[in-house]
């Protein structure tokens, strides 16, 4: 799966909020200053091209829809993500988050929650 510049990842972000929209749908959903009609026209078309998005034809018009969901894109990119800053390793991820100030106690002890329910879960599926 391609990358998104932050640009076609904020129209995406827009698309997967709506779930469909024609140009001036997605636009009403930028905070100001808007960018300009077309540029948001070309992203789309890019978006497009990139395969994160398709569109249903209304004479000129189109309505524009995501095809790639999400949760599909976020875990691609938690992937790279994690290749690229932490050697593929989801132990070193979670010392940096565990040893991060900006993340608050109550934040850790909910994360170490999830992690210990998934534990138990998979001890039980084996």
């Amino acid at each position: 799966m391609k990358t998104l510049t932050q640009a076609e990842e904020q129209v995406m972000q827009v698309l997967w909020k709506i779930g469909k929209g024609f140009v001036n749908d997605i636009l009403e959903h930028f905070p100001e200053p808007k960018p300009a009609y077309n540029t948001v026209s070309t992203i789309v078309r890019i978006l497009e091209k990139k395969g994160f998005a398709g569109h249903n034809a209304f004479g000129k018009t189109h309505e524009y829809f995501p095809l790639v969901s999400r949760k599909e894109y976020s875990g691609k990119f938690l992937k790279r993500f994690i290749s690229s800053y932490f050697n593929n390793s989801y132990q070193a991820l979670g010392s940096f988050l565990a040893k991060d100030d900006n993340i608050s106690l109550q934040d850790l002890e909910g994360i170490k929650r999830m992690i210990e329910e998934e534990i138990k879960k998979q001890k039980k599926d084996k």
